[in-house]
């Protein structure tokens, strides 16, 4: 994720970079955009996953309806905090600008949405998660009036993407759904980090093994032609909305990801504290994160967009030397206190 933000501020590749139909001088500008494609997918996984999980350990001390209570609360302050907070950050809070349902916002109303069927056996819970990968390809074939807000704000918070929403929450649902699903995997049914790993690799090949078969059909399940296999055009299919290509491939990315952190945790523990500092508080990194950024780079004008590559992965290693304190700081002020907001970020 900051490797996408830092590029997306300080790359001088988005003076033309259309995020619908992105094209790529050189290999180093295509992974730097290629590494912001993980992000909603692992977002909306690991969502899934920690309502799963919380509701597990919350249902043993509290009511069924209190715990879910407590996570539709939770997916409400996301849904808030995009509209206040986040949405206005990107510019510097220049402006204030509420009326967008961002990536944050969808993952509020998914975790909402998930609470409804948590407590299905995981069986179950994966049939409705492919089940709606299935049929988002045909809803995108709806027409609707994009002049017309109820039509607009209706169709591109759920199925489309636009002005009002990048981010649909019916795909991006379905990836919560399963996350919650792998959770149940990684968290209870598989008992060692040999069986976790063994798994997700199983899970993640077959998974890339059908994004491919899909995309090699060049129908259904793809929104953007290709040229050839294994070019920039074949991996990078559209994320805005979704196809099922892309919600397949970097779901089995996301679950090798999960199961490379395992194998890291065993080898080199040690290695994994950059991604724990910032994991254990991801709403504060993400909102103080995309605040400086805004601030210092886009409003004061601070070498917005000039440079390339490099610069832009300079721009990681400053941001992570600010906000790893921050977030340390941070953390430990949200363990100590029994303040309602600070618990919510």
């Amino acid at each position: 994720m900051l490797v996408g933000h830092s590029s997306y501020y300080l790359n001088s590749i988005w003076h033309q970079l259309d995020p619908f139909d992105p094209v790529f001088p050189s290999w180093g500008q295509f992974a730097l955009r290629y590494a912001g494609y993980l992000c909603a997918p692992g977002f909306l996984m690991m969502a899934g996953a920690m309502v799963w999980w919380s509701y597990q350990r919350r249902i043993k001390k509290a009511s069924d309806w209190s715990v879910r209570w407590y996570l539709i609360q939770r997916g409400l302050f996301l849904v808030v905090a995009q509209m206040t907070w986040v949405n206005s950050s990107w510019g510097g809070f220049r402006t204030f600008n509420p009326w967008h349902f961002g990536i944050i916002a969808c993952i509020g109303l998914s975790m909402i949405l998930l609470v409804f069927i948590i407590k299905l056996r995981w069986q179950f819970r994966l049939a409705i998660g492919l089940a709606i990968l299935v049929i988002h390809p045909f809803l995108l074939n709806f027409q609707y009036d994009t002049e017309n807000i109820l039509e607009q704000v209706l169709m591109q918070t759920f199925i489309d993407s636009g002005d009002f929403n990048k981010y649909p929450v019916l795909p991006w649902f379905a990836l919560a759904i399963l996350g919650s699903v792998m959770a149940t995997g990684w968290l209870s049914i598989w008992k060692t980090d040999k069986k976790r790993m063994l798994m997700s690799l199983g899970i993640a090949a077959t998974a890339f093994l059908l994004a491919i078969v899909i995309r090699m059909g060049r129908g259904y399940g793809n929104i953007s032609p290709f040229s050839e296999f294994g070019s920039w055009s074949f991996l990078l299919d559209q994320k805005y909305p979704p196809s099922l290509f892309m919600n397949l491939w970097f779901f089995a990315s996301v679950v090798l990801g999960v199961s490379l952190f395992i194998a890291i945790g065993k080898l080199s523990p040690k290695l994994l504290m950059v991604f724990s500092i910032p994991g254990k508080v991801p709403l504060f990194f993400y909102a103080v994160h995309l605040a400086i950024l805004g601030i210092f780079v886009k409003r004061l004008n601070i070498f917005y967009r000039e440079g390339e590559v490099l610069e832009s992965l300079l721009g990681v290693v400053i941001m992570l030397v600010v906000m790893l304190p921050l977030c340390k700081w941070f953390f430990g002020v949200k363990r100590r206190s029994k303040n309602y907001f600070i618990q919510m970020i």
